[in-house]
């Protein structure tokens, strides 16, 4: 299946670099599967398109400020993305320059904050590498974070972060720390927006899945079936498992918020279609030939071209469909990627 179906033009001034001053203000492509129909409504109309009884489900994972810069010794800048916590102070992390940072290398961050690259290699991980955060007496790690990490913007947003993402590279229910990126379709909403969802009869569940750094990694093969990610943590609680099931039981659909969410639902599914508790990671790539057993309708943002989260919509609404509403939506000037509008799949 070769990467360069999934290829679409998108002019560079529409790629969003700031949040709209408010969440629920992003534009909303709808399309409908099957028929291709596609109409555009704003996101604060999300709850009449979707019906009493549907049960949205969230990711609730919440991003670290995991990006840490600083100097090596001898100078030079060099910086360190935190991608998985192994314990004991030791991270699998990306690190660049990657040639200029052997074994026993020493970032310094900040006054008692250090970063130590460790003889250990991150296990069947790419080009992750193990490190040491290292800390003074007195300094614990969410701390060193909290004030001397930065936010992990994606690379198309070509600015530095500021205070400002700290709240808005984030969705208003994120609980549980972990990702390095968010999980862009959750960004949408307000908790004004969760109740009236809620006040409609419409479900809510969450589960968690901590995204790494392959969300941003460019396909780098041919046929998309030979793409690879390094594997994330994941779990579907037995309370969403039920949740799931028994919107099932009643006709009514599951809606998944976001790609990350619909790879954790496809990755857990059981019998009967409806997902099962289950923790562990996954590696899943969907692409178009995929048969969705966990997902109804889809909630996600616009991704970039040539990418495994486009395959995953196509996979979902039809390529062709959902090429022609890309194209639709560059017409429209609509905003693309992290902080852009968003796209509801019916």
């Amino acid at each position: 299946m070769d990467v360069s179906l999934f290829d679409y033009e998108l002019p560079p001034e529409l790629i969003a670099q700031e949040p709209l001053p408010r969440r629920d203000a992003s534009r909303l492509l709808v399309l409908e599967r099957g028929t291709g129909r596609r109409w555009h409504r704003d996101f604060a109309a999300l709850p009449e398109l979707l019906s009493p009884g549907d049960l949205l489900v969230l990711n609730r994972s919440r991003v670290i400020p995991a990006r840490l810069l600083g100097r090596r010794k001898g100078g030079g800048t060099a910086e360190v993305l935190l991608v998985r916590r192994l314990g004991g102070g030791r991270w699998e992390a990306l690190v660049r320059p990657a040639r200029r940072l052997p074994p026993d290398a020493v970032v310094q961050v900040a006054p008692g904050v250090r970063v130590r690259m460790e003889m250990e290699k991150a296990a069947a991980r790419g080009p992750l590498r193990v490190v040491r955060l290292l800390l003074d007496e007195g300094i614990d790690e969410g701390t060193a974070l909290e004030r001397h990490g930065h936010v992990p913007l994606p690379p198309y947003i070509r600015r530095a972060d500021h205070a400002g993402d700290r709240e808005r590279y984030q969705t208003v229910y994120a609980r549980e720390a972990g990702s390095v990126a968010a999980p862009t379709a959750g960004l949408h909403f307000t908790h004004e927006m969760l109740a009236r969802l809620a006040a409609r009869g419409i479900g809510r569940a969450e589960l968690v899945l901590h995204v790494g750094p392959g969300t941003f990694r460019p396909v780098a093969v041919r046929d998309l079936r030979d793409h690879r990610i390094e594997p994330e943590t994941f779990e579907v609680p037995a309370d969403t498992a039920q949740a799931c099931a028994a919107a099932r039981a009643r006709g009514n659909r599951l809606v998944a918020v976001g790609t990350t969410t619909a790879r954790a639902l496809e990755t857990a599914v059981g019998e009967g279609d409806a997902p099962r508790p289950l923790r562990g990671e996954t590696g899943l790539v969907i692409v178009p030939g995929h048969r969705f057993r966990a997902v109804d309708a889809l909630l996600t943002n616009f991704h970039l071209p040539r990418s495994s989260l486009l395959a995953l919509v196509c996979a979902f609404g039809g390529r062709e469909p959902v090429l022609a509403a890309y194209a639709e939506a560059v017409r429209e000037r609509y905003r693309f990627y992290s902080y852009g509008d968003a796209m509801l799949v019916l």
